[in-house]
C-alpha cells in the first residue's frame, strides 16, 4: 500500500509535467521521480560544449566506486528495468522507453532529462531530469545495487518496440530496437531484428602508437516526447571526454530497420592524433577466406565480412576483412565521399551453424550531409582468438590536423539494415577464398597463395553467349600467374570467380586490387584485399 510521502511525490511530480506541457502519464502515471525544470535548447546545448571544452576535464563519476564493483557481470544479469515505470508506455508516440543500471562494467553515471514541446513546432524549452531509484528496477533482495543513494544515475537507455504494435508477435516489454550503453557506444537492429555491430560518437586515438585510446562519454540524455503515432524519436546527448566535448542531436527512424541521423558540434580540447568521426565498430574472427584447423566448430564468425566505400568518384569498393597477425591500419583517401559502411554481405546460415545468428546482424551504412571535409576512411583491424572482442573499427578522419580549439559540427545518416541503401548496379563480390597455389597433383611451390574472388550480379548475366570477363589486377608487390575467370558450376546465373596465384617473398603485406570488365567496360565492384603472408598455418 502506498504511503503518503509517496502519494504527495507522485502528484507533485504530475503536477509539475503537467506545467511543462508533459502528459503525466508520459511517465509512468507520476511514479518516476523528477528533478526541478530548466531551459534546454539544442542551441544552448552547443554552447554549454563549446564553453567546457575551455576548462579542465574533471570525471563526472560520484557514484561510490565501492559498491559499483560489488555489481559484477553475474549481478548486473540479475538486474532488469520494471517496465511498469517505463517513460512513454502510455504516450506520447509509440516507443517507451527503459533504462540500463550502473555496475562495474558501466561506471559512469549518465542523467537523464524528458523535455517538453511534444510534437509540436517549436523546438522544447524545458528539461526535467528523471531521477535514479532503485524501486524502477526489479533485482534480488541482496542486490549490492540496494546500497546505491538516490539519484545515483543510469548507464544508459533504450526504446522498446511499439507499444501499438501486436503483442503476439512484437511484445514492447521484451524487445527494443535501439540502445545507448557504455562510453559514446550505440547500436540499433537491423530489418532482420537482430544487435550486432555498434556505432561511436566520437573515437580518439584508436590503435595510435605511443597513446592509450579515449572513450569519452555521452554524461546528459534529453528525450523530446514524440508525436502521436509517429515513428521517430529525438534524443539530444552531451558528450565529454579529456580531447572533446560535444553536442549531438540523434533523430532516429524505426520502420524497415533503422536510420539515423545525426547533427553533432565538437569541440577539441587537446590535440589529437587520430580524430574518428562517424565511428563503427564490429567484429570479424574468420570466414571462409581464411580458416585457421581445428579452431573452432563453426564454418564463420564475424558481426561483418567487409568494408564498402562509395568514392567521390562514384567507383564503389569492398574490402574484405582481416583477423591480422598484428595491428593494421588501412586509410582510403577521398574528397567528396558519398559513403561507407562496415556490412555483413554472408545472409546463409549453413554458413554459420550458430543460434546466435550471425547471419541476421545489420549491417551499417555512414552516408555524410553536411560539413564533411577532405579526408581519408580509415580501417583498424585488431589481432583477435575469440569472438567476444570488438576488434574492427571503420571512421572518418580528416585532412586536417585535429589541433587544441578546433570545433567541428556535420550532419550524416545511418542506416541499420541487412543491406547497403545505395548498392552499386556493378557485381558485387560475394566471396573471397584463399589456399595453396600451384596446381593440383604438383608440388606446391613456397611463397605463393592462390585467390579465388567470386563476384555475382546483373551485368554478369548479361554477358553474350560464349564472352568471359576479363580480370583487372594489380598488386602493392609480387607477381601474378595462372590468371583465370570462370563461372561458378553452380548453375546460378551471373555467378563468376577469378582465379590467381600471388608469387611474394617476405612478410610485409601485399595490397591487391581487382575487378572484371568486358570491352573496356567495368561489370563489378573493386576488390580491394590486404594480404598478409605467413610461413606456418594462420593462428586464431
Amino acid at each position: 500500500m502506498p504511503t503518503r510521502r509517496r502519494f504527495l511525490a507522485s502528484a507533485t511530480a504530475a503536477a509539475a509535467l503537467s506545467a511543462l506541457g508533459v502528459p503525466p502519464q508520459a511517465l509512468a502515471a507520476g511514479r518516476i521521480r523528477m528533478g526541478s525544470s530548466e531551459r534546454f535548447s539544442f542551441d544552448a546545448l552547443i554552447a554549454r560544449a563549446r564553453d567546457m571544452a575551455k576548462t579542465p576535464y574533471r570525471p563526472q563519476n560520484k557514484v561510490p566506486r565501492e559498491i559499483l564493483d560489488q555489481i559484477d557481470y553475474e549481478a548486473h544479469g540479475k538486474i532488469r528495468f520494471n517496465t511498469d515505470f517505463a517513460p512513454f508506455a502510455d504516450g506520447p508516440g509509440q516507443f517507451p522507453l527503459t533504462f540500463f543500471h550502473l555496475g562495474k562494467f558501466f561506471l559512469v553515471p549518465v542523467r537523464m532529462f524528458v523535455l517538453d514541446g511534444a510534437g509540436s513546432a517549436s523546438p522544447p524549452t524545458r528539461a526535467r531530469e528523471i531521477l535514479y531509484d532503485d524501486r524502477y528496477f526489479d533485482m534480488p533482495a541482496d542486490s549490492p545495487a540496494h546500497k546505491l543513494p538516490p539519484g545515483s544515475g543510469f548507464a544508459g537507455f533504450r526504446f522498446q518496440e511499439s507499444r501499438l504494435a501486436d503483442q503476439d508477435k512484437k511484445d514492447w516489454r521484451k524487445n527494443d530496437w535501439v540502445a545507448f550503453l557504455g562510453a559514446s557506444y550505440f547500436r540499433a537492429i537491423g530489418d532482420l531484428y537482430q544487435y550486432g555491430l555498434s556505432a561511436r560518437g566520437i573515437a580518439i586515438d584508436v590503435a595510435e602508437a605511443g597513446k592509450k585510446e579515449e572513450f569519452p562519454d555521452f554524461t546528459q540524455f534529453f528525450f523530446e516526447p514524440a508525436a502521436p503515432g509517429s515513428d521517430t524519436v529525438v534524443v539530444y546527448a552531451l558528450l565529454e571526454g579529456p580531447s572533446v566535448t560535444g553536442a549531438y542531436k540523434f533523430t532516429m527512424r524505426r520502420a524497415e530497420g533503422v536510420t539515423m541521423e545525426i547533427d553533432k558540434s565538437l569541440f577539441l580540447r587537446r590535440d589529437v592524433a587520430r580524430l574518428g568521426l562517424a565511428p563503427a565498430t564490429s567484429m570479424y574472427w574468420f570466414s571462409e577466406t581464411v580458416k585457421g584447423t581445428g579452431v573452432d566448430w563453426r564454418p564463420e564468425v564475424h558481426d561483418s565480412d567487409g568494408l564498402a566505400i562509395w568514392s567521390g568518384n562514384g567507383e564503389h569498393i569492398w574490402r574484405p576483412l582481416n583477423n591480422p597477425p598484428h595491428t593494421m591500419a588501412s586509410a582510403f583517401a577521398d574528397s567528396k565521399l558519398r559513403g561507407f559502411g562496415l556490412l555483413q554481405r554472408d545472409r546463409d546460415f549453413d554458413h554459420y551453424q550458430d543460434g546466435v545468428m550471425y547471419q541476421r546482424r545489420p549491417s551499417l551504412w555512414v552516408e555524410p550531409l553536411e560539413g564533411w571535409s577532405d579526408g581519408e576512411v580509415q580501417l583498424i583491424e585488431l589481432r583477435t582468438d575469440d569472438e567476444i572482442h570488438d576488434n574492427i573499427v571503420a571512421m572518418w578522419v580528416p585532412k586536417a590536423k585535429a589541433v587544441a580549439g578546433a570545433a567541428y559540427r556535420l550532419r550524416y545518416r545511418l542506416y541499420w539494415q541487412q543491406d547497403e541503401p545505395f548498392p552499386s548496379p556493378l557485381a558485387r563480390c560475394v566471396a573471397t577464398r584463399l589456399g595453396n597455389g600451384g596446381q593440383p597433383g604438383q608440388p606446391r611451390p613456397p611463397n605463393v597463395r592462390k585467390f579465388m574472388v567470386e563476384f555475382k550480379g546483373a551485368p554478369l548475366e548479361k554477358l553474350p553467349f560464349g564472352a568471359k570477363p576479363e580480370a583487372v589486377l594489380s598488386a602493392s608487390r609480387g607477381s601474378f600467374s595462372y590468371v583465370f575467370t570462370e563461372p561458378v558450376p553452380n548453375g546460378v546465373a551471373g555467378h563468376w570467380r577469378a582465379q590467381f596465384d600471388l608469387t611474394v617473398d617476405g612478410g610485409d603485406p601485399v595490397e591487391l586490387r581487382l575487378f572484371l570488365r568486358d570491352k573496356g567496360e567495368a561489370l563489378s565492384e573493386t576488390w580491394l584485399f590486404q594480404y598478409h603472408p605467413f610461413k606456418t598455418s594462420p593462428v586464431y
